[in-house]
């Protein structure tokens, strides 16, 4: 056994140790977490202009601060990217998460010198539960890549400011640098592309043990990799043993990335954000993902239904129940406060709290009252290409509001690895996935309000080729699975093929 391996160990034990110790006292760090935010916003500027001075408990923390998203927060960020100091937090913050907005344009996250533990530990924790659960250490001891951004920064008020996967790999602890691909300057190519056939320049002859990424683009190196080998992937990296991944959901495309490895790895799954690294898989045996209760956030949640409400009901953990679907809002020694991120989860445990990710605020079709999410069109794909054998690339979905005598509908976006043999059977099995999962859409149906969906399948390569035209190929960027307009759908059009209603 090679010496980081044997010495990763005992403190992957130590580790683990501490975090089943925080799932008993996860009400209690909340509590201490809020306490200490507003003991230090209270001196900001955002704290004064909010009396957070006379905030003593989680009631008039309500009162005080509203639930807002990035637009609403901008005028704050803009004061400190002007050099103001103790804007919404103390000081400065070290860097500025850059990242893209759907209606806010580039959006400028603070990360201070309080926060940046909470993304740099996170990472190594959900690997430290893995090795002390599993026994498996000996990943450690190989070649591990990291698909992500440039790490390049520039300044933005004086500021240093990138995308969030570059500012952590300058985190990345001296004693994995040695097992770090790709190179420095590989990972500095903006251009997908061509980084990507550079990763598997150096990559293709290493001893890799580790895969990292977000799964659409790992989906892409596997690909590349195999083209140029001619190898499953578990056979080109006989030590590969653990791809960890996150960003999206992962079922929608495990069955192809497994195929591509030709054999079983085990798999850890993150939920991190510029905004924060909110919750990760700490066993390979239970459902869902650990909340990350004692680093620095207190998180509050919003019922899905009413985070556009002008004044949305606000629970604290203590006050969530098991399979409600809520929006996440977080409070940070970041500097955010009330801050929705877009996200909507589920709790599946609350001993310990362990939660899913189901969508996005944001991302929902309710063109027609029907308000379908993220989670009810992902898993009534899954059920439906399980059940008829199809693999699936991509998929994305969007409403069609029809302005002559024919009926609205729901479009299906499709890339099929390989076309099914009956389109319309595939797309009838669809429909009724859905109808199953949302009794809205099924009464606008039923109703004769809705006609059935159509399917409309994507040339090979059609939704890669679409990010690539809008410039948003790789990195941390996905297709959202669902839209309440037509705006992905119309852009996807010179890639679409002859539509096939259920």
């Amino acid at each position: 056994m090679k010496i980081k391996s044997f010495l990763a160990k005992p403190f992957a034990n130590y580790i683990y140790k501490g975090i089943r110790k925080g799932m008993g006292t996860a009400l209690a760090d909340q509590d201490a977490i809020l306490r200490s935010l507003v003991k230090t916003g209270k001196n900001t500027l955002f704290g004064k202009a909010s009396g957070l001075n006379q905030v003593y408990d989680y009631e008039g923390f309500k009162q005080a601060v509203p639930v807002r998203d990035y637009e609403q927060f901008k005028p704050w960020i803009e004061q400190i990217k002007e050099g103001k100091h103790n804007v919404l937090w103390k000081g400065q913050p070290i860097y500025f998460a850059k990242t893209s907005g759907t209606t806010s344009g580039t959006k400028y996250i603070p990360i201070t010198r309080d926060s940046i533990s909470n993304h740099i530990n996170t990472a190594r924790n959900a690997l430290l539960c893995y090795m002390a659960e599993t026994g498996n250490s000996a990943f450690a001891s190989g070649k591990m890549i990291f698909l992500s951004g440039s790490p390049e920064l520039e300044r933005v008020g004086g500021i240093p400011t990138g995308r969030l996967s570059g500012i952590v790999n300058h985190h990345v602890p001296k004693y994995l640098r040695s097992n770090q691909l790709p190179g420095f300057e590989t990972n500095c190519i903006e251009d997908w592309e061509t980084k990507l056939s550079k990763i598997v320049d150096e990559t293709i002859r290493q001893d890799m043990t580790l895969i990292s990424g977000i799964p659409p683009w790992m989906q892409m190196y596997f690909d590349e990799l195999i083209r140029r080998s001619g190898k499953k992937v578990g056979d080109l990296f006989p030590r590969f043993s653990v791809m960890v991944q996150g960003g999206v959901n992962f079922e929608p495309y495990k069955a192809k990335l497994f195929e591509s490895i030709g054999r079983k790895v085990d798999t850890i799954e993150l939920f991190p954000a510029s905004e924060g690294f909110f919750a990760f898989q700490d066993s390979q045996n239970t459902e869902g993902l650990l909340l990350n209760t004692n680093s620095g956030i207190f998180f509050e949640f919003v019922p899905a239904g009413e985070i556009f409400n002008e004044n949305p009901t606000r629970l604290s953990l203590r006050e969530v129940k098991p399979g409600e679907n809520y929006a996440l809002i977080i409070n940070s020694n970041a500097g955010l406060w009330g801050y929705n991120i877009g996200d909507t989860v589920k709790f599946v445990s609350l001993d310990p709290y362990r939660l899913v990710v189901t969508g996005r605020t944001k991302h929902f079709i309710s063109a027609f009252g029907e308000h379908v999410i993220g989670e009810e069109v992902e898993r009534s794909m899954q059920e439906v290409a399980e059940t008829l054998g199809v693999r699936i690339t991509e998929f994305t979905v969007a409403p069609f509001v029809s302005s002559d005598e024919g009926k609205s509908y729901h479009e299906w976006l499709v890339e099929f690895e390989e076309l099914p043999a009956d389109l319309s059977l595939f797309a009838a099995q669809l429909d009724q996935a859905l109808r199953n999962r949302n009794v809205y859409y099924d009464d606008l149906i039923s109703g004769s309000i809705l006609s059935p969906l159509k399917l409309t399948p994507v040339s090979k390569n059609g939704f890669i080729d679409y990010m690539k035209s809008i410039g948003k190929l790789g990195g941390q960027n996905k297709v959202p699975r669902l839209s309440n307009d037509r705006k992905i759908a119309d852009g996807l059009s010179p890639w679409l093929i002859k539509p096939v209603t259920a």
